[in-house]
């Protein structure tokens, strides 16, 4: 078995959420054991069973270097070809099995049992996820794909936790799961099917990195989707974005994010606009600066305040961090927290000059790595060399950066897993790289939040919703999230709060 050529960067990710994190035995740990994943023909009959399917494999595909397939069923047989061949694409060097007779942990989807000790049965009914550690769950027979979705990002992070719960502070598993994406709560829900239209209006999706590689993932699912959906990203695809986003494969590298996410849409009420751009470029070219439906799926606190400064009526925004992730809801005239509130920094915050020096060793030369970002100039071999002296490895295992932007080579060794395989798990960085099952999670919670505002669902009570995947599923998962208490947010300024009526004709 062989890992991915992005094996860096899942490295990186786990070692920021593992104790005792050693690359030689995170390898190890994942050479020891062969993950199943097992499922009937009633689940491949199902468009809500292909769909954890699919999931699943985008999935497991990206850390594990060994799977198996275990069909149940004739037509189920026939589909293993299929899911074998997006594993490959996500892998090219992924160990595929047949059957169960290596694998110790297994993931079920259908309603056939396995014979196996260690067993975890996913599935779905429309907007509900369901997990077992007893017995199958069965999936419905809509063509939701939110409990789908979920329900495989809850199984992976089972695999997960099975795999490495002696280095997890809550390692222990979900016993059973029944949550609904409608209204956050366990055992209870709208109805199972989706309208036969679902119209968007006018929406946005703003960051195509892996939240929003989620995000697409379940919204190209929903068959009566309409409307007019942008897609703003001024970024391509790399290598090492194949990790956690679940769109992406081996032929993806260098693509446009917005490009590749556009392919995904088939329906044909939808019109797909692919933006190349940031949004501040984007909307500064608009002649029209309304915006009914934002979907914010951004890395950084800076990016979400000022992309809630150009006011657009309503906000969804989805973000992962140290061990959670979570969805929230923001109006900006209502009284309650606007995006900018949630992420006004509350004490002295790190230039980004400031944070790459003291990622790359070379704390000494703030002033230089900010003339180096601001001017957008390539790094010289004697700053090479300094960074290879500081992290105590042979320079020309560096030496490809000469030349290239500072930022560029920041991202790719440091957050890009790089110094982690070079210094055998020791410098991971700060830089928060969250597993490929939160990052999609984040993404599904945020298109299913979009999907029920457009549609007309009742939203939730709270600002937001959190979720921990590296411990058993919280029986709330509500939170409140009040408005920033100071004043001094936007969404309490005057100016600001009539330009936002002005827009929308709201009464005040």
């Amino acid at each position: 078995m062989a890992f991915a050529n992005f094996f860096g960067r899942s490295a990186t990710a786990a070692s920021q959420v593992l104790a005792n994190f050693r690359l030689e035995d995170f390898k190890a740990r994942l050479s020891a054991h062969v993950v199943a994943l097992s499922f009937d023909d009633a689940a491949v009959n199902s468009a809500e069973g292909r769909a954890s399917l699919d999931l699943a494999v985008r999935l497991l595909a990206r850390l594990y270097p060994a799977l198996a397939a275990h069909p149940v069923g004739s037509t189920a047989g026939e589909y293993a070809a299929r899911l074998g061949e997006l594993a490959r694409s996500i892998n090219d060097q992924i160990e595929l099995q047949d059957g169960l007779a290596n694998a110790d942990i297994v993931v079920n989807v259908g309603a056939t049992a396995v014979a196996a000790a260690d067993v975890t049965n996913i599935g779905s009914d429309g907007w509900r996820a369901k997990l077992s550690r007893q017995r199958p769950v069965g999936s419905g027979s809509t063509t939701n794909p939110f409990g789908a979705g979920a329900a495989a990002c809850f199984g992976a992070a089972n695999v997960f936790r099975r795999m490495f719960a002696d280095q997890l502070p809550r390692g222990d598993l979900d016993d059973l799961i029944d949550l609904s994406l409608s209204t956050y709560l366990q055992g209870a829900g709208a109805g199972s099917e989706l309208p036969e239209r679902c119209d968007l209006g006018d929406a946005y999706l703003v960051g195509l990195g892996a939240i929003g590689n989620g995000a697409v993932w379940a919204l190209s699912r929903v068959p009566g989707l309409a409307g007019v959906l942008h897609l703003v990203d001024h970024e391509n695809a790399d290598l090492s974005n194949l990790q956690r986003y679940v769109l992406t494969t081996q032929n993806d590298i260098g693509r446009s994010k917005v490009k590749l996410a556009r392919t995904m849409f088939t329906q044909d009420g939808l019109k797909v606009r692919a933006h190349p751009k940031r949004w501040a470029d984007y909307v500064h070219g608009r002649s029209k600066w309304t915006f009914q439906r934002v979907a914010v799926a951004l890395d950084t606190a800076e990016d979400r305040i000022a992309l809630q400064a150009s006011l657009p009526k309503w906000i969804v925004n989805a973000w992962t961090q140290d061990v959670d992730l979570g969805v929230s809801r923001h109006n900006f005239a209502d009284g309650g927290a606007c995006l900018a509130c949630l992420y006004l920094p509350t004490g002295a915050v790190k230039n980004e000059h400031e944070r790459v020096s003291e990622e790359l060793r070379i704390p000494d030369a703030h002033m230089e790595i900010r003339n180096l970002l601001q001017t957008d100039q390539p790094v010289s071999e004697p700053f090479v060399r300094r960074v290879a002296t500081a992290f105590g490895v042979p320079f020309e295992e560096l030496e490809m950066f000469v030349g290239q932007p500072v930022r560029t080579f920041y991202r790719k060794a440091v957050c890009g897993g790089l110094m982690v395989n070079l210094t055998g798990g020791t410098s991971a960085g700060t830089a928060v790289v969250p597993m490929a099952f939160q990052s999609a999670l984040a993404g599904i919670m945020l298109a299913a939040d979009l999907v029920k505002h457009a549609i007309g669902m009742p939203t939730a009570p709270t600002t937001a919703t959190r979720v921990n995947l590296l411990r058993p599923l919280a029986p709330v998962l509500a939170d409140p999230r009040a408005k920033d208490p100071s004043g001094r947010c936007i969404c309490d300024d005057r100016d600001f709060l009539e330009v936002y009526r002005r827009k929308y004709a709201a009464r005040r």
